[in-house]
């Protein structure tokens, strides 16, 4: 199970720069799926990998599916020396990525998201469009499902 609220407040804490995408974006978006885990993209400069690896060190992360007793510890020179890092943690499912399709890094994505507010705290969510052409780019089958409901709700905004 995800604790969606203690994975935001320890990356808000630690002022981590990040963007939320995936299914949790599409679900803010208004989408009827539901996910488990949070996706976010991260700001790749050695500050904002310091306070991603700070607001994450309480959590225990983990490489997820990875086998126990792999050694692996998440510090600056692991995530400088990576890109995406699918986790396991003590709140959760989360997946730092530094990228994602559609050559969305977080200094696009920063332009390209809204502000919200969620469980009282304030973070920013790719928009809608941009989460649609991540979705195309990436043309995975679970991304191409979620397309046409994306479109039918930009279609229901668009038309208020």
């Amino acid at each position: 199970m995800i604790d969606f609220r203690r994975l935001l407040a320890a990356l808000i804490e630690e002022k981590v720069e990040f963007v939320i995408v995936g299914g949790v974006a599409a679900t803010l978006h208004g989408s009827a799926r539901l996910t488990s885990d949070l996706d976010i993209v991260y700001g790749r400069s050695r500050e904002d990998t310091r306070r991603l690896v700070a607001a994450l060190a309480p959590l225990k992360p983990y490489l997820r599916g990875a086998p126990k007793g792999l050694p692996f510890h998440l510090d600056v020179e692991t995530v400088r020396a990576g890109l995406n890092f699918t986790l396991t943690t003590d709140a959760g499912p989360l997946d730092a990525l530094g990228e994602i399709a559609g050559g969305f890094n977080y200094e696009v994505l920063r332009k390209r998201s809204i502000s919200v507010e969620l469980f009282g705290m304030r973070c920013r969510v790719i928009d809608l469009d941009a989460l649609i052409e991540s979705k195309m780019a990436a043309g995975r089958p679970k991304d191409l499902e979620v397309i046409a409901e994306l479109e039918t709700i930009r279609e229901e905004i668009e038309n208020k």
